[in-house]
Formats: C-alpha cells, structure tokens, sequence
C-alpha cells in the first residue's frame, strides 16, 4: 500500500514536450503564459484577493458574511438568461483560448487527455474523482466557516426559473472546462516546456487554483489549492484531462443545482 502512495505521490518524468532551449522562443513563452494569465484566472485572483482584502477589513466576522457565486444580472428575466449565457461563453473562450495556442506549438490535444480515445475509463475516473474531492471538500468547507475562517458561500442566489437548472449546469461546464485547461492543461505544459521541475509546476497551477478562490475565505483558498494538488498530480501522471473536467463538472453541478433545490427547504445552508 505504501508503494503504491509513494507510486502517487511521485511526479512521473514527462515524455512531451521537450523543454524549450532557444532563450528568445522562452521569452515569447513566458509573455504568452503572463498574458493568458493576466486576462482570464490570474486576474480572477487578483481581484479574489482583494474581495478577501476588503472582507477583512470589514466589522463583520468573515462567517457573518455572505458570497454568492451564480447571481442575478438583470432585471428582466430574459435579459438575465441571455447575460448568464454570455458568462458561460467567455468561461469556455478562456479554455479555447490555451488549447488554441498549444494547438498553434504544435501541441495535439491528445497529448493533454482531450481526446476520444477512452470515455467510458475517463468517465469512471470522474465520478471516482469527484466522490473522493466532493465530500470531504464539503466537509472541510463547513468546518472552516464555522471556525471563522470562510465567508458563507452561497453558490446560487438565482431566482426561480425554468432557464436556472439548465443555466446552472452550464456555468458548471464553463468554470470546469475554463478552469481545468488553463490551469493544468495549458499552464503545466507551459512550465515543462520552461523547464521547470513537476513538483514546481504543480506547486504553481494548485497556488494558481487558490489564488482566484480567496474571495470565499482562507478555507477556499486551501481547499482549493490541496484539488489543485490532487488534479494536477493526477494529470501529471496520466495526461488525461477529460477526467478533472468532468469531476469538476460533477462538483459543481451538485453545489450549484442542488443548493438553488434545497436553499429555500433546509435551515442549514448559508
């Protein structure tokens, strides 16, 4: 059992791509990444710190607070649909976006798990993936609220409609694909590329993963960054991605659906 942890835990040397040596082709690299970065979820985590930042700041104990997650954003309902459809559209642009310029390096999507190659594997390992990040993430979650350490999270403040379900899982299709192709697939194989070790590069993405999550507390951000760990690893290890975006897709879908199903019946949720 031991090896088979160690097995795991150990990063697996990578077979692509090759590091890249010319120091002008690195320079264009690390632009390109700082720009991927600077327009999609690293300026997400800016702006995450700096909710934090203002959250702390404020009188109320951060388990006083309230973040909602999927809100309103218009009054006319079907304005409201149409501008929820947007968001998830720039979601999935983020996403196409790194697939797009490693697909231009000459990078098959095949090579970071985006094929067809194996769904029903890949399926099991979502679902197995999401049962083992789901329940004690939600675990943890409570636990860091009730000590103060987290704002309540309310994943949808959505008002009742026949588009909600529909759109809810959407927006749970556009974070996991957004999040789970920049973060691991794109930004991993950047830093290969670089040269930079695995267990750098993973350290990087799960920091990467937390930064845009501080706007919910210091347990967001740990949660987090130890299913970015965990994501990340597991890419390293197999270079499937399908499997992380549909157990992200998984986690999502339960919080958002179901919290927008059961907010209004039980007394315990934020």
């Amino acid at each position: 059992m031991a090896t088979r942890v160690r097995h795991w835990i150990s990063p697996l040397t990578p077979a692509f791509p090759e590091p890249v040596t010319d120091p002008r082709e690195r320079r264009a690299l690390v632009v390109e990444v700082v720009l991927v970065f600077s327009i999609t979820l690293g300026l997400s985590g800016v702006r995450s710190a700096l909710s934090l930042l203002d959250s702390l700041l404020r009188p109320e104990p951060l388990a006083q607070q309230q973040v909602a997650l999927n809100v309103s954003r218009a009054t006319l309902g079907l304005i409201d649909l149409l501008k929820q459809l947007l968001g998830v559209v720039q979601l999935v642009g983020w996403g196409a976006l790194g697939l797009y310029l490693l697909w231009r390096a000459g990078v098959r999507l095949s090579r970071i798990g985006l094929d067809r190659s194996r769904p029903g594997r890949d399926t099991v390992w979502a679902v197995a993936l999401a049962a083992v990040i789901g329940l004690p993430g939600l675990a943890f979650y409570f636990v860091a609220w009730k000590l103060g350490f987290n704002l309540a999270v309310q994943p949808s403040t959505l008002d009742e409609a026949w588009w909600r379900p529909v759109v809810l899982t959407l927006s749970a299709f556009g974070n996991s694909f957004a999040e789970e192709v920049l973060v691991v697939g794109y930004l991993l194989t950047r830093l290969r590329q670089l040269g930079l070790s695995e267990n750098g590069s993973l350290l990087i993405s799960a920091l990467v993963r937390g930064s845009y999550h501080l706007y919910q507390g210091l347990g967001g951000f740990v949660g987090n960054v130890v299913m970015g760990l965990v994501f990340g690893r597991l890419w390293q290890r197999t270079n499937r991605l399908w499997p992380l975006v549909g157990a992200h897709l998984l986690l999502d879908v339960v919080a958002f659906v179901g919290y927008a199903a059961l907010r209004d019946h039980v007394d315990w949720l934020p």
